[in-house]
């Protein structure tokens, strides 16, 4: 397969695996709309990943790369979509409001910083990429306390399968996708994801989900 060929190929499985990891928020989704509340629905996870989107979103706009635009692009619809609804029908909105403010605050800093205070373009490029790195970094690690809570409990409830997989894909093909274009601000922050989806995975295989029932019914 030629360099271009594969390129393409490539870029295409990026978009399609990171898209199939947005559209898992559509489960959410379709809860809070039939059942018109937020019952075990996370607010925070849509507005940290709309952030991630929009701060990627910057940084492909700045590098002129067209995969990080559409996806991030799209990502950022879907999740303030996410968060839209979710507002609406949350019955108490204070601490969501609150967060979304904050994170809002210190994206629009951001911003300001990169985009008025860094005039040269290749340094607002080296330095919004290491913000979307450490940001993504900390996206793929947070869940790390959850995992702890899978192996104490020895119970996978907590944990979606599909997203799982979902993850692993999307982190493989951009730590691919980073590595053609040896990027290490793409590259870098993706393997995480790769080593958290494989932990997942064995949690999965370690706790599967007739040995979850079972050990509910012995804790009752």
């Amino acid at each position: 397969m030629e360099a271009g060929a594969a390129d393409a190929l490539l870029s295409a499985l990026c978009v399609a695996f990171t898209l199939g990891m947005f559209s898992t928020g559509l489960s959410d989704l379709r809860h809070m709309w039939m059942t018109r509340r937020v019952d075990s629905v996370q607010f925070l996870p849509f507005l940290t990943t709309d952030v991630n989107n929009l701060s990627w979103l910057s940084y492909g706009t700045l590098k002129g790369d067209g995969t990080l635009i559409v996806v991030n692009a799209v990502g950022a619809v879907l999740q303030t979509l996410y968060i839209v609804v979710y507002l609406h029908y949350c019955p108490r909105k204070g601490a969501e409001l609150l967060q979304t403010a904050a994170l809002l605050g210190v994206l629009l800093m951001g911003f300001g910083y990169f985009w008025v205070l860094v005039p040269n373009v290749e340094a607002r490029l080296q330095q919004l990429g290491l913000f979307c790195s450490v940001f993504t970094i900390s996206m793929y690690l947070s869940p790390l306390a959850d995992l702890a809570r899978v192996i104490q409990t020895k119970s996978t409830q907590r944990l979606s399968f599909p997203l799982t997989i979902a993850t692993l894909l999307t982190s493989a093909s951009w730590t691919l996708y980073g590595f053609r274009l040896r990027d290490p601000y793409i590259m870098v922050p993706n393997i995480p994801g790769i080593l958290t989806s494989l932990i997942r995975l064995w949690l999965f295989w370690k706790y599967p989900q007739e040995q979850d029932r079972n050990y509910q019914l012995l804790q009752t």
